[in-house]
């Protein structure tokens, strides 16, 4: 089963949508018209299960040592759920998430502020 099509995701005000451009047997990709932004979502079966959601992020800037190219940057932020294949009900991989989620979340994103800035 896959997400609607299309996602849409918002960074920094602007809302993009992510329509379907790649479906393999364990995994699904949406990707921005210009190619800039991609959500993955796919699972891996074996002696651990893992399910990861995935969204690349680049951008075209200027080239910081010669400023009259441009050049393509990238970022990924991702989530994996790792866990066995029996032991754990897909309701209590929520409740962990949503205490991770929680987390990260308080305090308006206090904890990767700090995170981002290097500290631990």
């Amino acid at each position: 089963m896959a997400f609607t099509d299309p996602q849409t995701i918002t960074i920094s005000g602007t809302t993009t949508s992510l329509p379907s451009t790649s479906v393999g047997a364990n995994s699904h990709e949406y990707t921005s018209s210009d190619g800039l932004i991609k959500l993955t979502a796919s699972h891996a079966y074996g002696r651990r299960t893992r399910r990861v959601i995935r969204l690349d992020h680049s951008k075209i800037s200027a080239d910081v040592f010669v400023p009259a190219t441009n050049v393509k940057h990238s970022a990924s932020v991702y989530t994996v759920f790792d866990s066995p294949p029996a032991g754990y009900t897909n309701a209590e991989m929520l409740a962990i998430w949503t205490g991770y989620a929680n987390q990260v979340r308080a305090s308006t994103d206090a904890i990767i502020v700090k995170l981002l800035a290097g500290e631990s």
